[in-house]
């Protein structure tokens, strides 16, 4: 499935429920369904800088596709990791650089976090593209 087809069904899914509790508790959900990081890369040099909360991004590329893998010791922010790996994992490296992201905007999630998760979230995204641009000069 191609990126902005993955953003639009988020966009959809977080559209069925009527306040942030919801929305935050299907967050939680997902966050439950990513592929964790395996324990031996749980190491500071994959620590998220700016993140309220640990989290753990690694990626590896697989068949010219760029494979996230996250965790985080709270659940908000592994939820956030999860939305983001949906998008983004199994993509290739010019796809992810290239990625609009209004959808996390089109959810009101920005809006809805605290300003050190908010942070988080674009440090997340950060890394997440300078994995790309790494593999993608590979």
């Amino acid at each position: 499935m191609k990126i902005k087809e993955i953003q639009d069904t988020i966009v959809d899914e977080f559209s069925l429920f009527e306040d942030w509790m919801q929305k935050y508790e299907y967050m939680i959900d997902l966050g439950k369904s990513i592929e964790l990081i395996n324990p031996i890369n749980k190491i500071d040099s994959n620590l998220i800088d700016g993140c309220q909360s640990k989290l753990w991004l690694c990626a590896e590329l697989k068949n010219d596709k760029i494979i996230y893998t996250a965790d985080s010791e709270a659940i908000i922010t592994k939820g956030m990791a999860a939305i983001l790996l949906r998008v983004f994992s199994n993509q290739t490296p010019e796809d992810i650089l290239k990625a609009d992201l209004d959808y996390i905007d089109q959810i009101g999630l920005k809006e809805h976090l605290s300003p050190t998760r908010a942070n988080g979230l674009v440090s997340m995204i950060k890394q997440m593209k300078y994995y790309a641009l790494a593999y993608s000069k590979k």
